[in-house]
């Protein structure tokens, strides 16, 4: 097997020993992000804020192996706050179309953040 790590800019830092990205198998997969700006590490105060902010970086992420997020068939999300979960959908509708991506939607003790999501993108086939 071979595994590429991605890495740009545009997206939120690794705080430690992972890759932002990694294409293997036919398959982008990528790490859990926040919601912190990639050029100021700021934070929104809102959940749907904070979708949007994390899903821009996603899309940063695919770019650099030239996907979008058409092309994600999972993402799994961590709500800090289940209560926010109408909030949350609403922006990250935004941001896919049908066929929508499966998705797992959980709770999760977050570390000053809202929403943390990673995703699974399709390659086209060769």
């Amino acid at each position: 097997m071979t595994k590429t790590a991605l890495r740009t800019a545009n997206a939120p830092q690794p705080a430690g020993p992972y890759s932002q990205g990694i294409v293997a198998n036919g398959f982008l997969y990528t790490a859990g992000f926040g919601p912190q700006d990639p050029a100021t590490g700021a934070v929104a105060d809102t959940v749907a804020e904070q979708t949007r902010q994390v899903l821009r970086s996603i899309g940063a992420v695919l770019a650099e192996h030239d996907l979008t997020l058409d092309d994600c068939v999972k993402t799994t999300v961590h709500l800090a706050d289940l209560a926010d979960f109408a909030e949350f959908n609403a922006a990250y509708q935004e941001f896919f179309a049908e066929p929508y991506p499966v998705r797992t939607t959980v709770g999760s003790q977050l570390a000053g953040i809202l929403v943390e999501i990673d995703v699974v993108a399709a390659l086209p086939a060769a």
